[in-house]
């Protein structure tokens, strides 16, 4: 997809890693976005978050989605080995104004993120009837 023209024309700083503040090094997730004529469907890569630990939000043109996983530690034990780790993902985009941001629909299915963001009436496609004098 060509990002220089779509509704999703860039991404708003993603390297591999980012800090989050005050937390772990934040994993960049997998993404997938697909757009059609009424709008583009996003779906994020977000192993292990529960609907819990998961933060979508938009500020603005700014898209950001931030995902922890807890193991489901007990607070009473303190871990002599681990391999696993809890994680933190966190990705931003720039979304167009061509979309309609106060219409996002969410869904979470296992561990994948679907984001459906429409375009705005002005920019979906229309046909103009023309008229024989």
């Amino acid at each position: 997809m060509d990002m220089t023209h779509s509704p999703m024309n860039r991404e708003a700083g993603a390297p591999a890693k980012a800090e989050t503040p005050g937390s772990l090094p934040a994993i960049v997730p997998a993404v997938d976005v697909f757009e059609n004529e009424s709008g583009i469907t996003l779906k994020a890569d977000l192993p292990g978050v529960s609907k819990d630990g998961l933060d979508v939000r938009i500020d603005g043109d700014q898209l950001t989605i931030e995902g922890r996983v807890t193991l489901g530690e007990n607070a009473k034990l303190e871990a002599v080995y681990a391999e696993v780790r809890v994680a933190q993902y966190r990705r931003t985009f720039a979304l167009s104004r061509d979309l309609d941001t106060t219409k996002v629909e969410a869904g979470m299915k296992n561990g994948v993120l679907t984001l459906t963001i429409p375009k705005a009436e002005q920019a979906k496609p229309r046909r103009v009837a023309v008229t024989v004098s």
